[in-house]
């Protein structure tokens, strides 16, 4: 993970994440994936691709994710581990290129997701809105179209310009015993990006400008809360390449937010190659989010607390200043021989101090606050990543992360509640004559659980959770030479560790003491799966 560049948006906080979905051009004409395990969940997967001539291709993503096991209560405390539902997607993209200079990709997504939660006797017909039993309940519907259009002038591959187009309506209804909640949020994104060179392609740059457009409509207990958020702007982003050994990015954007005025957003990236086989990347910026306080923080929900936001000014998002942080890191990748076999060490640190964060409080039992930022806040991220291969087709993974999150909360800087400083994560992986093994160790160090001493003293917890290990593997199969299949049965907490008491009260759901918010680890126990893939290249 690597902070975005300023061509992508001013956000970069926490860093930015690269997915590509299956290209419609490149994508195998079939793939299936179907997945089961013992407690009752289902998942396929199929994708379908073709090409239409040789300039045309298209590309069909199914997913449908359904768990009906409403009973599934490892713990006996009387309510379902998980939410039971189905998750239904789809999308569908197509691609065009005409060989001489236009690429053009567009298509569309939907996603439908219905869960539902809480006492395993709880039946939403005749339960929802009563204190039957306690029920959660999520209904969710997004629909979204994309497009994506460059062109890539003759003769000049250095010089381009594209077109990045994005708009969806996200529509949530859901429930938490009594508590309603309803949401809605419609969004458009444009973002034009002209590239060229300065002199030669040692010097690039990419300039733009951008448009993010937001409409929030809430609703939590009869409240409304709403917003429209237009963010106009425009960046410039120089590349340095000097040699296979150095290159540097720096960028800056400026943008204006009709609710926050103007924010300028610096972004730098450097690479250097000391030494072959040797890579250092420094990075550092600033990022700027507006917090969507319920929806980011639907945990605190699922409770009695009663929802308090503190010293809220109108005309801003829930009357709450934006989130501002400023970003810096270094890390150095090293490749060598180790058992007379390639293996490779990498050192990543980061940090983030934030001159402004929306606090999330829940330090006080029967409350949640959200207030603006009145201290200090910060992270600190270390993580040290060996591979090696100590036999011949058995690669070994070892992994150790310190992280260290800290903000002030009511006056006091805490360890930010529920969140390990010490993670650890082992990884064999084997392959012979179509078998394949894999095994996987995580351990998760003590987190901070916020207080509950102002509960009763039955519904008090343990201020620490314990550590605690966590292991998966699974064994595959290739069978079949013409259209291979692999086949795959694994396993996920094989020591069958899981959260005894995850919800405080439950016994009276409807108190003021209910508290589901607070969990640290697994919910469920020992869980076994099995599952097929198939593909035709």
């Amino acid at each position: 993970m690597r902070q975005g560049a300023v061509v992508n948006g001013f956000e970069s906080i926490a860093g930015q994440i690269n997915i590509e979905l299956k290209k419609a051009r490149k994508a195998e004409p079939l793939y299936a994936n179907l997945y089961v395990n013992a407690n009752g969940k289902t998942d396929l997967n199929l994708n379908l691709a073709r090409q239409l001539g040789k300039k045309w291709g298209t590309v069909l993503l199914l997913h449908d994710d359904f768990f009906y096991n409403r009973k599934m209560d490892f713990n006996k405390d009387g309510y379902r581990d998980l939410p039971t539902g189905n998750l239904f997607s789809v999308m569908n993209r197509w691609e065009y290129e005409d060989n001489k200079g236009v690429h053009s990709e567009f298509g569309f997504k939907v996603l439908t997701d219905n869960r539902t939660g809480g006492e395993t006797m709880f039946v939403p017909a005749k339960d929802r809105y009563t204190t039957n039993y306690y029920g959660l309940g999520f209904r969710t519907r997004r629909y979204e179209g994309f497009a994506k259009t460059g062109y890539v002038f003759p003769g000049k591959k250095y010089k381009s310009f594209g077109l990045q187009l994005q708009a969806f309506h996200h529509r949530q209804d859901a429930y938490f015993g009594l508590r309603e909640y309803d949401a809605e949020q419609r969004s458009v994104y444009a973002n034009f990006i002209y590239q060229s060179i300065i002199g030669n392609s040692n010097h690039k740059f990419r300039t733009g400008l951008s448009f993010t457009g937001d409409r929030y409509r809430e609703v939590l207990r009869n409240l409304p809360y709403s917003r429209n958020e237009a963010v106009p702007g425009g960046f410039f982003e120089y590349s340095l390449t000097a040699g296979p050994r150095l290159s540097l990015v720096a960028g800056i954007r400026a943008d204006h937010n009709n609710l926050y005025s103007w924010f300028v957003t610096p972004r730098m990236h450097i690479r250097y190659v000391p030494f072959t086989g040797t890579t250092i990347r420094i990075s550092a910026g600033r990022g700027q989010r507006t917090a969507n306080i319920f929806a980011e923080n639907m945990a605190a929900l699922v409770s009695e607390r009663d929802i308090v936001i503190l010293n809220g000014i109108a005309g801003k998002a829930y009357g709450l200043d934006p989130e501002i942080a400023w970003n810096k890191g270094i890390s150095a990748d090293q490749r060598f021989r180790l058992f007379n076999r390639e293996a490779s060490l990498a050192l990543d640190f980061y940090r983030n101090d934030f001159s402004n964060q929306v606090i999330t409080d829940i330090e006080t039992s029967g409350e949640v606050r959200f207030y603006n930022l009145d201290g200090k806040s910060f992270s600190n991220s270390f993580q040290a990543e060996l591979n090696m291969e100590p036999l011949y087709k058995l690669e070994l993974r070892l992994a150790w992360r310190y992280f260290d999150v800290r903000s002030t909360y009511g006056g006091a800087l805490l360890q930010k509640p529920l969140t390990a400083r010490h993670r650890a994560f082992a990884n064999l992986a084997y392959e012979v004559r179509g078998w394949k093994f894999d095994y996987t160790i995580n351990f998760n160090g003590q987190k901070r659980v916020p207080s509950t001493s102002g509960n009763p003293p039955a519904y008090t917890r343990q201020t620490t959770s314990p550590s605690y290990w966590l292991m998966n593997a699974q064994i595959s199969k290739t069978v079949g030479k013409k259209h291979p299949v692999d086949l795959y049965l694994g396993g996920e907490n094989l020591t069958h560790f899981f959260q005894p008491d995850p919800i405080i009260a439950g016994d009276q759901p409807f108190s003021p003491y209910f508290d589901a918010s607070l969990v640290w680890g697994p919910v469920g126990g020992r869980m076994i799966y099995a599952g097929l893939r198939y593909k035709i290249k």
